[in-house]
């Protein structure tokens, strides 16, 4: 009874990771870029509130398009649908602020609240389909981080903008970045699994 258990969840890595379990390392090189990215705004926090918005706008983009081209390399990947959106959200809200700049000051808290919103939405529904296969704690923490980073921006908009933006949006890569070690390192495990 206890084999068949261990079968029924490893075939259900299988079928939830797919080809992720063979390219673990991508998705886990993309979450160190997305801690590294983190980090980086960190130490630029001040310097966001004008001329930041546009070193912003580059670095969600560049995060967006590493993440698009990450998925592309995970077919079969039950996630990959919640990973693609999460990096289209990422890619559309940072053209808007390279395009936009002056708008984008006076916007951006908004925007960035409404989408780090949505992310954690979309990061607990992938959360909780990955509730079988392990390593969900995190990726969920992260949901649910990002929809309470996008709810203190938009509850103290526009003020929030004045220093706030460079802070949430480091938070918010950084979890992103440690969401997806841990789904990396799950799919690794996955993968031993079934070659046991």
């Amino acid at each position: 009874m206890a084999g068949q258990s261990v079968a029924s969840s490893a075939n259900h890595s299988e079928a939830f990771f797919g080809e992720l379990k063979h390219n673990w390392g991508w998705l886990l090189c993309l979450g160190v870029l997305f801690i590294i990215l983190g980090i980086v705004g960190l130490g630029r926090l001040f310097a966001l509130s004008s001329a930041g918005t546009l070193f912003f706008g580059i670095l969600i983009v560049i995060a967006g398009v590493a993440q698009l081209i990450e998925a592309i390399k995970c077919k079969g990947w039950k996630g990959m649908a919640y990973h693609v959106l999460i990096a289209v959200l990422y890619v559309v809200g940072g053209v808007f602020v390279i395009r936009e700049p002056l708008a984008a000051k006076m916007l951006l808290t908004w925007i960035l609240g409404a989408v780090l919103i949505c992310v954690g939405i979309v990061r607990g529904a992938m959360a909780l389909q990955m509730r079988t296969t392990g390593g969900w704690f995190v990726p969920m923490l992260g949901g649910v981080i990002s929809i309470i980073l996008g709810g203190i921006i938009l509850a103290n908009w526009p003020l929030s903008g004045l220093f706030v933006i460079g802070l949430f949006i480091s938070v918010e890569l950084i979890t992103n970045g440690w969401s997806y070690i841990f789904i990396a390192l799950a799919a690794r495990k996955a993968s031993r699994t079934a070659a046991a």
